[in-house]
């Protein structure tokens, strides 16, 4: 179960391609940004996600309502397995999320899962998307509360990041901005 280094030297542009199709996801639910999101699935991948299984308009239709009552959110992804068969790759990655949203009565409460995307990459047109993914959460823990952020960090106010297009980085960075368009589908 180890790959050869020859192998990988071989498979390292198709490998980035898919490691950089999962960043663009999370950057995308992140800052909740349609068309990202879009770009790291095919027109016709299924995503099977917690108690959710539909297309990815679907998918979109679903989870923007919920993601716009989070203040912020945030997803690490990690421990990245990738098996290439051709234009087709297995894909098992670890992500950790952190949340917060309403609370009851009012408040805020944070909410951190833990789990693996489980994805079946597809290569077409010299370009790597999920075409098909399930959500395994290992972990997760709702918190009843969250941080003050009128407090500050340390005593440091801060402000925290935002959601498209109103996020520092739509204005300081060009990621992507060639080939996503960030107008909703």
């Amino acid at each position: 179960m180890t790959s050869k280094v020859s192998k990988l030297r071989q498979e390292l542009p198709d490998r980035e391609a898919i490691r950089e199709c999962l960043f663009r996801y999370s950057r995308g639910v992140d800052r909740l940004d349609e068309a990202m999101i879009r770009s790291a699935y095919w027109p016709d991948a299924i995503d099977n996600h917690l108690n959710f299984v539909g297309t990815v308009d679907q998918f979109v239709a679903m989870a923007f309502p919920l993601m716009r009552h989070m203040d912020q959110a945030i997803h690490m992804i990690g421990n990245i397995l990738i098996d290439m068969h051709g234009d087709e790759a297995d894909v098992e990655s670890y992500f950790w999320g952190i949340q917060r949203i309403a609370g009851a009565g009012g408040g805020k409460q944070d909410v951190i899962a833990a789990g693996r995307y489980l994805d079946r990459f597809t290569r077409r047109d010299d370009e790597w998307r999920i075409a098909q993914r399930m959500v395994m959460t290992d972990w997760f823990r709702d918190f009843p509360d969250s941080a003050d952020w009128s407090k500050g960090l340390m005593g440091i106010a801060v402000k925290p990041g935002g959601r498209f297009p109103d996020d520092a980085s739509y204005h300081l960075l060009r990621l992507f901005q060639d080939e996503v368009t960030s107008e909703p589908q």
